[in-house]
């Protein structure tokens, strides 16, 4: 039996994000997100008003997932790498 070594670099990076009102708009970001093919994982935490996101840079950039939080209603800020 041939044991496969899935080695995926993936890239974590968090958005400040302003515009949200409540959690029902956190969890909005997170569902575009994380139907987005590419984004692995999306956390947004309304009181902090922050999105962590883990994606394949192979298939997505952070550039990227910036233009879909933007599209979805809600202006990015700063990012910061993880």
């Amino acid at each position: 039996m041939a044991i496969f070594n899935k080695n995926i670099e993936n890239k974590k990076t968090t958005f400040q994000i302003q515009g949200m009102h409540c959690v029902s708009c956190a969890m909005n970001i997170d569902g575009y997100l994380e139907d987005t093919p590419g984004v692995i994982k999306a956390e947004t935490n309304f009181a902090k008003s922050l999105t962590n996101v883990s994606y394949d840079p192979k298939i997505i950039t952070k550039e990227k997932v910036k233009i879909i939080i933007e599209q979805v209603g809600y202006k990015v800020t700063s990012t910061f790498n993880n």
